[in-house]
């Protein structure tokens, strides 16, 4: 692995956290709102990372059976989806007043918990920080590997 695959592989985290952050901070904002723009119940929204890589399964069952882990370093992370949680269920709250109130005075609000939501907010950030702390790494690395040649 060069050093400029390393460069990739922290600046495709930062980008991949980046988005959750965003993400998270959209289901934030929206704690309160009962309905998307179709009129729908707003779902919370989480997003999916694939781990980049160009090499086929099959090659890299053989490569982990012969022992070269070195071979099998990735080549960083890709969002593949932000998908709406339908595992979650929905909260019902008693607002006999709310126009989207249903006969009994419940009404539906998204499935976001805003105590998750900031604790994902910290892991990402967290997760953000090593990304910009490796990135910063290989580039003082580098800059010294260039100060060699001054001498």
């Amino acid at each position: 692995m060069s050093s400029l695959d390393a460069l990739n592989i922290c600046a495709s985290g930062m980008t991949a956290q980046r988005v959750r952050m965003d993400t998270i901070a959209q289901n934030i904002a929206n704690v309160n709102t009962t309905r998307d723009e179709n009129g729908n119940v707003l779902r919370r929204k989480t997003v999916l990372f694939q781990t980049k890589s160009q090499d086929s399964f099959s090659r890299m069952m053989a490569m982990s059976q012969q022992n070269n882990a070195s071979d099998l370093i990735g080549n960083g992370v890709r969002v593949t989806a932000i998908v709406e949680d339908h595992v979650t269920p929905l909260r019902r709250v008693y607002e006999p007043g709310h126009p989207d109130a249903d006969e009994d005075g419940y009404v539906t609000q998204p499935n976001i918990n805003t105590v998750t939501e900031m604790t994902n907010l910290i892991d990402a950030s967290r997760a953000y920080e090593a990304n910009i702390t490796a990135f910063n790494a290989t580039k003082n690395m580098l800059l010294k590997g260039l100060e060699v040649g001054k001498g």
